[in-house]
């Protein structure tokens, strides 16, 4: 009787895919980077981003009228542009003021665009719908 051994496939590398690669995406759970061929033409602002999902941060102090308008106007600005493709998330630095270093933040409300890169920094209440659309590249500036 004949014995085999098997040894086991190595892999082409030890190390874990960095995000990105290869990693199931929380927002969709299809894989990233497999087989997706990117337009080597430039997109215009808001074009070509259907399917990504924006993360946004929106840094605030507290329950102040300023904060309360600026998460109420950014509410408004994702339900008529963005649909069901962005995630707010509201930071309140009296709570975690410690997280404030993270992202730079100077002052409060502060709107943080995460994704899709790059990062962009709005501060206020947002009432400036227009100003707002430009900031997050939603709209080309005229």
């Amino acid at each position: 009787m004949k014995i085999r051994t098997v040894k086991p496939p190595v892999s082409a590398s030890p190390r874990r895919p960095s995000p990105g690669r290869g990693w199931p995406s929380a927002a969709t759970g299809s894989v990233l980077g497999a087989g997706v061929k990117r337009p080597n033409s430039k997109l215009r602002p808001g074009e070509g981003r259907p399917d990504k999902v924006w993360q946004l941060r929106l840094y605030v102090a507290g329950q102040t009228p300023k904060s309360v308008t600026a998460f109420s106007n950014l509410k408004k600005i994702c339900e008529n542009h963005l649909k069901d493709r962005y995630r707010i998330k509201v930071i309140d630095l009296v709570q975690q003021p410690q997280l404030s270093k993270g992202d730079q933040i100077l002052a409060v409300p502060t709107l943080v665009r995460k994704l899709p890169q790059p990062v962009r920094k709005i501060i206020g209440d947002l009432s400036d719908t227009d100003r707002v659309l430009v900031g997050l590249d939603l709209r080309p500036a005229d």
